[in-house]
């Protein structure tokens, strides 16, 4: 694999937290994770709520999230994992997203993440400490999400001085 820092375009050194795009975000099932549905019905729900939805599919790397949010110059990027790996798969996406230049980039991580019966405080606990924004369990309907998403976007606007 051809090293992160040298394969990105030159749209991410011009980025900022407030140069984003309102309505792109990017999905995907990450690492060697196969399992889809959960993944398509989130897709439905972010179109349906007005989203632009770069859907990247199944067994996704974190280079391959972080490059399409970079061409895209999405708002977000919306990582779902179900085999119970991802606490594994997720470990360092925030600092290879400020590697990239993506700094502010909106994390948010759901579905079974771990392998077990685990509190989900501590769950989430990790995932926050990894740098994610927002983490969901299993069955956590599409709608939570999406509405976490909109606050979030309009935070983020409200907090930039300027606007490009």
């Amino acid at each position: 694999m051809i090293p992160l820092t040298l394969t990105l375009s030159h749209k991410a050194e011009r980025r900022t937290e407030c140069s984003l795009k309102d309505r792109t975000v990017v999905t995907g099932v990450i690492g060697a994770d196969s399992h889809s549905i959960g993944n398509w019905i989130l897709q439905y729900a972010l179109r349906e709520a007005g989203f632009e939805v770069v859907a990247l599919g199944i067994l996704v790397s974190q280079e391959d999230f972080i490059h399409a949010a970079i061409e895209t110059d999405a708002a977000a990027i919306l990582v779902s994992s179900i085999y119970g790996h991802g606490i594994l798969d997720c470990e360092g996406f925030r600092e290879k997203c400020e590697e990239a230049g993506l700094k502010g980039m909106l994390l948010y991580a759901g579905g079974n993440l771990v392998v077990g019966k685990h509190d989900w405080g501590e769950v989430e606990r990790k995932f926050k400490e990894m740098g994610f924004d927002r983490v969901y369990p299993p069955n956590t309907l599409p709608a939570t999400a999406i509405a976490d998403l909109k606050n979030d976007i309009i935070a983020r606007r409200s907090n930039c001085s300027t606007r490009p």
